[in-house]
């Protein structure tokens, strides 16, 4: 038993949009063959059919033709925009930890180590948790290395040495 044919009626404004955007210059592999396949379902070919001449797999370009049904040409062409974690630290607390790490290590310490910033960070309040990799990735960021000893240039005592 076949699937039955998915019947994409594309307007004519968005098959204008199709043309130029199959003629322009340099787009996106993705986007291309989803506009061609776009293209081939408006012709009344069949997915598996389509599918053979775009190389993609039938269960794409069904996915592809229902898109469009569904959300128009820019729903069928592009990808949303993935949700992603939402960041750990806003502006503020970045701020209050860089301008902490620039200060004096806490007594008994030689210096900041990545650990103590985030143990420092809870502890003053400055931020409600945060892990060693972000404070990590933040430090990194801006170029702080803040565990390194400074290479100190002192004045040579002998003659002539300045």
């Amino acid at each position: 038993m076949s699937r039955r044919p998915i019947e994409v009626k594309v307007s004519a404004e968005d098959q204008k949009e199709l043309q130029k955007l199959l003629r322009a210059g340099i787009q996106p592999v993705r986007v291309v063959l989803r506009a061609l396949a776009l293209e081939q379902l408006s012709l009344g070919l069949m997915a598996p059919a389509v599918a053979k001449v775009v190389h993609l797999t039938p269960q794409a370009v069904r996915r592809i033709g229902h898109r469009y049904r569904r959300g128009g040409l820019q729903s069928a062409l592009y990808e949303r925009q993935g949700r992603g974690a939402e960041p750990l630290l806003d502006a503020s607390e970045k701020q209050r930890i860089i301008a902490m790490v620039c200060s004096q290590p806490p007594p008994g310490c030689a210096r900041w180590t990545v650990r103590l910033v985030a143990e420092q960070a809870v502890k003053r309040k400055l931020v409600p948790r945060v892990g060693r990799e972000t404070v990590r990735v933040l430090l990194l960021s801006h170029d702080l290395k803040p565990w390194r000893e400074k290479n100190v240039v002192r004045r040579g005592t002998e003659p002539g040495v300045r």
